[in-house]
């Protein structure tokens, strides 16, 4: 089975089951226009490699090796969607089709460099968050200065402090943004290795509020999607 395919199943789940989900083989067969035979039998293939969690008439998920590398071509994709709509300027409608075909020979050092002159984004230009990166820096303005293109890879994953759940205790490692967003969550106290715990979580997209030293913070969602921890 082609690398291209894999990464293109590993994306598809991704985009319906998303990290602890289930995706049933007709939803993916619909999503790749493929047949539900087909797609059976690449599941078991992926099973083998330890991509996927997949049982007959049941459904398949993402094992974390499976949504490491899932994530990482969402990263990719949505880096090129970018680059296409801002920089070359082409149709939105057609950037999407044009990522697909490009990201499967993007490189891990390239991906840097677009992400370096790009910026650092968050978002697709349709609005999708553009997962982190992989690199062991503490925030984006430390990769921007950084003249070396092969900094060294994290030993752990990192996940937005939005994903935790109730009452999870993690440790900020990175912080998306320029220096504006570090100094104002340096003034809330919430600097890189520090401690904190999610209390409660508002519906609607709305704020967090968050124990930090033994005390309650409550932190917009908007700048929360921007604090990435690891899990303690």
């Amino acid at each position: 089975m082609p690398q291209e395919h894999i990464e293109e199943y590993l994306e598809a789940i991704y985009d319906i089951a998303g990290r602890e989900g289930t995706a049933k083989t007709t939803e993916i067969a619909e999503h790749l226009k493929n047949a539900p035979a087909s797609v059976t039998e690449a599941f078991q293939r992926m099973k083998q490699k330890g991509l996927v969690r997949y049982e007959s008439h049941k459904g398949v998920s993402l094992t974390a090796k499976g949504y490491k590398a899932a994530t990482k071509m969402k990263r990719k994709h949505r880096l090129l969607e970018v680059f296409l709509d801002k920089m070359l300027h082409l149709p939105r409608e057609k950037v999407h089709e044009q990522a697909c075909k490009m990201e499967h020979t993007l490189t891990d050092e390239t991906e840097t460099a677009l992400c370096k002159t790009l910026k650092g984004p968050t978002e697709c230009p349709h609005g999708s968050p553009i997962p982190p990166c992989n690199l062991e820096v503490k925030n984006c303005q430390e990769c921007f200065s950084e003249q070396n293109p092969t900094l060294e890879k994290r030993d752990k994953d990192i996940i937005a402090i939005t994903s935790l759940k109730h009452g999870e205790k993690a440790k900020i490692v990175f912080v998306r943004g320029g220096g504006s967003v570090m100094q104002r969550l340096c003034d809330l106290g919430l600097t890189n290795g520090t401690i904190i715990s999610l209390l409660r979580e508002a519906p609607m997209n709305g704020p967090i509020e968050i124990c930090v030293r033994g005390c309650k913070l409550v932190i917009g969602r908007g700048i929360a999607e921007k604090i990435f921890v690891q899990k303690t």
